[in-house]
Order: structure tokens, then C-alpha cells, then sequence
């Protein structure tokens, strides 16, 4: 499913919405709401709304269980972590209780990062299946998703839920989720703004399949299509069909 906003702003917004929605619904049904949290600069207007007094006090924040698809390993206090940065703009600004937050240790060494988080993740889920209400990932303009970049091992994953993983362009030590884990998640939306993902969008959805290249062709949780919430100036290069369909949903929704 794909849909069309026209800015950044109405996307944002649009992300705050579905997030409280699912949250209080999960809530509603689990007693709890389990969310993997994205990187990057396309999250953050969305945490900002939800930081507001409406959200705020409309989600059921000791109910909610927040972690990460993927982390940078620098420092906890480095401006390119993660969850420092959700914390500065989203965490501290809502009544969650510390024990709900759930970041990646990434002090530690890669491959011992990625083995506590799984053993974390297999406790959190130990009666319920490893399967996150809901899953917010971004696009980089190179096709990856978390820190599944094209044409890394981690790619190839089967059996482990969280992997780590060096990016040579990068000259940086991640820890990412899995596809195969990342495929099991109840919701999975795409978060993409920006003429600059514009190219890269068209290729992902209208291309031939090259998860080699494109990995965020590779999620496709249980089998179908995640949910894309994608501004104007990123869906420019789509279809004309596609263009057609997704600004019929905008009028809907808008």
C-alpha cells in the first residue's frame, strides 16, 4: 500500500496518527505496544508531533515498548546515535518509563552487541511470537533499510534476529535486525520524503528484484507489502498509474 502526502509535514503527521492509532489498539488487545524505532533525519518531525500535548496525553506510554531496527556503534551521547536522538526529541518529552526503552548496546563489541540485543528481544517475546506491532523504517537513497546495505553479508541471514554488520563506505561497525525478523513484524511502514529518494523509490518498487542492490526489497512482512508513506517530491519518479492511484489516496485522506 502506497501513500502520497504533500510535504514532509502531512507526512509526518500522517506517521504521528498511525503510530497512536496502533499503539492504543495494541494496547487495547496485548496490554502492551511494541515498536522498533528508525534512524535518520525523515523520523524526527514525526517524534516531534508525537512529543505534543495531543499525542502525549492520547498514547498509553508505560504500555509502550520502544526499540531500534538497527544502531550506528559510536557512543550513546554521539549526535549520530539513534537513540540519543529519539530520546532528545521524542523519549524525554513523554512519560515513559526507562525500563520501556530498549537501545541497542552498541559500547559493546558489534558481534556481542547484536547477540545481548537478540537474547533481549527473545526474552521480551518469550511468550508472545517475535513479532513487533509495528516497524518504522527509512529508504536511503542507496536502497537500504536499517543497516541491511546492498551487498552485504548480513543480507543473506536466515536464522538470526539481529546481526552486525561493517560498512566498508562507511569505514563503521553497525548492528541491524535481519530481514527474515524485520519480515515478521504485524506492521512495517516506510517512511520516505525528499526528491533526492526519488530514483531510489522507483527503482524499489518498479524495478526488477535485486535485493543484492536494493534491499529494501526485501521486506515483505508475511508475505506482503509494507505500507509506504511517501511525500510528493519522492514519488515523482513513479508511474503514471501509480501517480493516478496514490493522489486519489491523498485526496481521500487529506
Amino acid at each position: 500500500m502506497i501513500r502520497i502526502y504533500k510535504d514532509m509535514e502531512t507526512l509526518s503527521q500522517a506517521a504521528a496518527e498511525l503510530f497512536a492509532v496502533q499503539s492504543r489498539q495494541a494496547s487495547l488487545i496485548c496490554g502492551r505496544f511494541s515498536v522498533a524505532l528508525s534512524g535518520g533525519e525523515t523520523p524526527r518531525r514525526m517524534f516531534q508531533i508525537l512529543a505534543t500535548a495531543s499525542y502525549r496525553d492520547r498514547i498509553h506510554w508505560n504500555e509502550v515498548h520502544v526499540f531500534w531496527s538497527d544502531e550506528r556503534c559510536v557512543p550513546e551521547d554521539d549526535p549520530r546515535n539513534n537513540a540519543n536522538i529519539a530520546r532528545q526529541v521524542l523519549l524525554d518529552q513523554v512519560p515513559i518509563p526507562p525500563g520501556n526503552i530498549h537501545p541497542i548496546p552498541c559500547s559493546l563489541d558489534p558481534h556481542q552487541a547484536a547477540v545481548e540485543y537478540e537474547q533481549e528481544l527473545r526474552d521480551f517475546f518469550s511468550t508472545q511470537n517475535p513479532s513487533f506491532h509495528l516497524v518504522l523504517l527509512g529508504l536511503g537513497k542507496n536502497g537500504h533499510i536499517a543497516s541491511l546495505f546492498p551487498h552485504t553479508p548480513v543480507l543473506g541471514e536466515q536464522d538470526r534476529w539481529v546481526a552486525e554488520v561493517y560498512v566498508k563506505s562507511l569505514d563503521m561497525h553497525r548492528v541491524t535486525f535481519t530481514a527474515p525478523f524485520i519480515n515478521q513484524a504485524g506492521q512495517v511502514v516506510f517512511l520516505v520524503s525528499g526528491l533526492d529518494k526519488a530514483r531510489v523509490l522507483e527503482r524499489v518498487l518498479e524495478g526488477p528484484y535485486q535485493p543484492r542492490k536494493l534491499p529494501a526489497q526485501l521486506i515483505r512482512p508475511h508475505g506482503t507489502q509494507p505500507i509506504w508513506l511517501v511525500d510528493k517530491p519522492a514519488s515523482q519518479k513513479l508511474t503514471a498509474q501509480n501517480q493516478e492511484d496514490l493522489l486519489s489516496e491523498e485526496t481521500i485522506r487529506m
